[in-house]
């Protein structure tokens, strides 16, 4: 113990006045070209030290792994002394001015202590030359295979363990950066050079100040901010992320609500990262991993979606790693009102809120409402305010004319205007709303976007405006329209959609999630740079990509078969007017007379109250969520889930509750209900509900809240793979697509009946057997194909899940979305959703198995089969590979990730018997 303590001191003595020296005006300070160089420098030119010998004699006592280790941090307090980082902070303690550093010099030590040493300096001694990363790890291997086994106890060989541990500690400690950077909202110039750069920001709207600003924000308490769209929220929460990764050193999670805007989202952010030396890592798909890498040098910008989020923290929670997150920030807050994405949403907040005292939440959406039991629930402040960049006016359109909304007229709305464009009776017929006048009023000097009820209808509403334009129109912006052309053929494998043909030359296309994702991008591109003048669009667009209009067009107050929300219209409507360009944004909505009163009360009713989704979304929301408590042991006994309940927003909002019963009952037969299905262990009575009997999950309980599995499906799953043990078809991989074929897509199918039997006729001997295995015998097939009469009851669910199985096997051999659509007369943005929703519940379906030593023989089928499918989905996007900094944010985090791993090979092992 002795030894222990007397290294500890002298060590952390060492640090001490290496932190000393950092704030101590240094005049005989070596300029040095590495760390390495650094060290032997100062080694051959300080004095002798008189307790060297007493610790050169302990540190020979240490493996030959833990020498390097400690070299290492010899490394970095070496560097410490002479590097920018403390050089600017003897400049700005010595300085009687005020002059803040160059921002650069911030980042410039950790830069220096990874560059190589320069080749051309050959008189430096051979200690001096930079090793590579395999030679540290080389010679680390070697000297311990050459190193005696040293007589030592297990209880020195602990000591060593957490000695080492405690000097890491401590050295963090002394030289971790001050929490105040830089001159821009406590961030170094070089990040507002960058936004300058990379966002075209030269400054912040002023509500963007004063929110940053807040003295909420200074004290790290939890926020909700509400603006209108386009407002600007999205940089204050940049921001406040970068102030997270860079101040205050800590990982970051961003929830998005769609897998497109996560992809938008790392683009965007991944220059920032390579500039300011962190990493941004995608949680979307079948992408990220679990738990996430544990980084001692960078930290981490986690971008997932709602569902990918809650993964995260769950293994963060479970790794006892959740305080590592430093912040989380949540677009699209209002999504906690949304179904069972708002159910999954509500749990990932509560826990983190139970979990960690440390972890800042962060909250923002344009259209939010009760925010008072938000704010309960997140325990958080509320800014708002009302500033649009430009101006909206709103109107109504009722046959030839058009109406301002206005709340101060007696029926809430005021006459305006008539439609000044002459109809002939062809037109009249063709067009009875009169698009084509309201269109051509506006593009193509401006933009305009027409939001439909339906994917259909927009690629009508598309083919019809282009139809009756003058061809002027295709005069504009001539050449650049033929290269997006030339662009969404060669996406489309020499192929380009029909309509997108006819309709780009007038520079109008329409935009739905029935194009693939490259086939989005490339329009939205040209959409933005001004190369399209209008889309057709469904509402998708008004809650993802920001690609705002110089007018709106609402082509029917519905969406689908349902009636607007107004949540959804103020979407919609934000999206006219664009900042710095126009100097007013008009949105008008088309009506028809019968639906008059209906849209009176739309355009004046207050937003939508936002409720919790975790009773009516009952497997993916409240069963869910109590399955997972027990699982991680957040909670393990009917108190402590009754206590975590009570700080949920269903906690909150009590009152949504069923009459007959309360929190507590709720509570009672959620639990019940899983101990049921086999998923916990446990006795919940009447009598002793109350007591602090713990309850414990079982194996497929585990397995089942690990992968993410929705509950609905989790016995069936564990079903047919145990059916699958007895006779797996292995001929192919079509019994394994089977199995990896996401249950809830199976709902959204319509097969082709004629279709169906000939890609059945087309399999083997052996893949046919796969049909009956699952319950789809041939005759079903071949009688609904030929319209017999089918007697014999067969599982619909079943039946379209392997017709969506053909449609994987498919596009597996073809890989090309394009032949596979039109083969299965689906549009090519369903393939590839479907493509991309079978990597994720293949990756699920990996994890699940993992847990379960049964289906130990799935493991390496699985693990293949997740990678073929990843593979499709990143062939269709291979493009975004040569987007600038995407390659090298990539090449970078496998170098980050490469350096983790050797560090955490060169550490004593945990696992020495009697460390424990």
């Amino acid at each position: 113990m002795w030894l222990t303590l007397k290294v500890t001191k002298r060590v952390l003595a060492k640090s001490v006045t290496v932190t000393q020296d950092n704030f101590s005006a240094s005049e005989n300070v070596v300029d040095i070209k590495s760390d390495r160089e650094g060290a032997c420098q100062k080694h051959d030119s300080d004095p002798p030290d008189g307790n060297q010998e007493l610790t050169e004699s302990i540190f020979n006592d240490l493996p030959s792994s833990q020498l390097l280790y400690f070299e290492k941090m010899n490394e970095l307090s070496s560097a410490s002394r002479t590097s920018p980082v403390s050089k600017g902070r003897d400049e700005r303690v010595n300085s009687s001015s005020d002059k803040v550093r160059d921002p650069l010099s911030f980042y410039a030590g950790a830069e220096r202590r990874s560059r190589p040493t320069d080749s051309s300096s050959h008189s430096k001694p051979a200690l001096c030359k930079a090793e590579s990363l395999k030679d540290h790890l080389k010679s680390a291997m070697t000297g311990n295979a050459r190193a005696q086994t040293l007589q030592v106890s297990k209880t020195k060989q602990l000591k060593e363990a957490v000695l080492s541990e405690e000097i890491f500690v401590a050295r963090k400690a002394i030289e971790s950066p001050s929490v105040d950077i830089g001159p821009f909202y406590r961030l170094p110039s070089k990040v507002k050079d960058l936004f300058r750069q990379l966002r075209g920001i030269e400054t912040l709207y002023e509500w963007q100040h004063d929110c940053l600003t807040l003295e909420s924000l200074q004290q790290r308490k939890n926020l909700i901010y509400s603006l209108p769209t386009s407002g600007g929220k999205t940089l204050v929460a940049e921001i406040i992320i970068l102030q997270e990764l860079l101040c205050r050193q800590k990982d970051v999670l961003m929830i998005l609500p769609y897998v497109a805007i996560v992809q938008e989202k790392v683009r965007g952010l991944s220059s920032f990262g390579i500039e300011l030396g962190f990493l941004v890592e995608e949680y979307a798909g079948s992408k990220g991993r679990f738990p996430p890498i544990k980084r001692r040098v960078k930290k981490s910008l986690y971008i997932a979606t709602i569902e990918k989020g809650h993964a995260l923290v769950n293994s963060l929670i479970e790794t006892e790693r959740i305080d590592d997150l430093g912040l989380v920030v949540v677009d699209e807050l209002h999504m906690l009102g949304e179904g069972s994405r708002g159910a999954i949403l509500e749990i990932t907040l509560a826990k983190i809120l139970y979990t960690s005292k440390t972890t800042q939440i962060i909250g923002m959406s344009a259209t939010l409402n009760n925010v008072g039991d938000l704010q309960k629930f997140l325990q958080a402040e509320y800014y708002t305010n009302n500033f649009r960049p430009v101006d909206l006016k709103e109107y109504i359109k009722i046959r030839d004319t058009i109406y301002a909304v206005d709340s101060k007229s007696e029926n809430g709305f005021a006459f305006s205007r008539l439609l000044n464009f002459k109809y002939s009776s062809n037109l009249e017929r063709a067009d009875p709303d009169h698009i084509i006048a309201l269109v051509t009023e506006v593009i193509p000097k401006y933009s305009c976007l027409i939001f439909c009820p339906t994917k259909k209808s927009c690629e009508n509403v598309a083919s019809l405006v282009c139809k009756y334009l003058k061809k002027e129109f295709r005069a504009h912006k001539e050449r650049e329209k033929e290269d997006l052309i030339k662009n969404l053929k060669s996406i489309g494998n020499g192929t380009v959609c029909p309509v997108l043909k006819q309709t780009v030359p007038f520079g109008i296309a329409y935009h739905h999630s029935g194009l693939t994702n490259d086939e989005r991008k490339s329009i939205e591109e040209a959409y933005s740079s001004g190369v399209l003048c209008l889309l057709a669009c469904t509402a998708t667009l008004a809650a993802g990509v920001n690609l705002p209009a110089r007018r709106v067009i609402l082509r029917s107050p519905y969406i689908g078969n349902d009636f607007l929300k107004k949540n959804q219209y103020k979407q919609m409507i934000g999206r006219a007017g664009r900042a710095g360009i126009d100097s007013a944004g008009e949105s008008i909505l088309i009506v028809q007379e019968k639906d008059k009163h209906l849209v009176q009360d739309l355009v004046h009713s207050p937003l939508e109250n936002c409720y919790s989704n975790l009773l009516l979304e009952l497997t993916k929301g409240m069963q869910s969520l109590l399955l997972s408590l027990v699982g991680l042991k957040i909670a393990v006994t009917y108190e402590e889930v009754d206590n975590f309940m009570c700080c949920t927003l269903l906690g909150v909002q009590q009152q949504l509750l069923p009459k007959e019963k309360s929190l507590s009952e709720v509570i009672k037969d959620g639990l019940e209900n899983l101990i049921e299905k086999g998923l916990l262990k446990g006795t919940i009575s009447e009598k002793d509900h109350n007591s602090k009997s713990a309850l414990t999950i079982t194996p497929l309980g585990k397995a089942t809240y690990k992968s993410s599995i929705d509950l609905a499906y989790c016995n069936l799953l564990y079903r047919e793979l145990r059916k699958g043990l007895e006779g797996l078809v292995l001929e192919s991989n079509l019994h394994l697509l089977y199995l990896s074929t996401p249950y809830d897509m199976t709902f959204t199918c319509s097969p082709d009946w004629m279709i169906y039997f000939r890609q059945f006729n087309q399999l083997s001997a052996a893949e046919r057997k796969v049909a009956d295995i699952v319950g789809v015998p041939e005759s079903f097939i071949t009688k609904k194909a030929s319209g017999q009469a089918i007697r014999k009851n067969v599982d619909n669910a079943v039946v379209n899940r392997l017709y969506l199985t053909f449609v994987l096997y498919s596009l597996l051999k073809e890989t090309n979305i394009w032949s596979v659509s039109e083969k299965f007369n689906m549009s090519r943005g369903y393939v590839q959703n479907l493509l991309s929703s079978a990597a994720s519940f293949a990756s699920c379906l990996l994890h699940f198995c993992e847990e379960l030593e049964e289906f130990w023989v799935y493991k390496a089928l699985l693990t293949e089969l997740t990678k073929q499918l990843t593979y499709c989905v990143k062939a269709e996007l291979i493009p975004l590979m040569e987007v600038a900094g995407v390659l090298e944010m990539l090449l970078s985090e496998k170098a980050e990730a490469l350096q983790e791993e050797v560090e955490e090979l060169l550490k004593v092992p945990t696992d020495i018997p009697g460390t424990h």
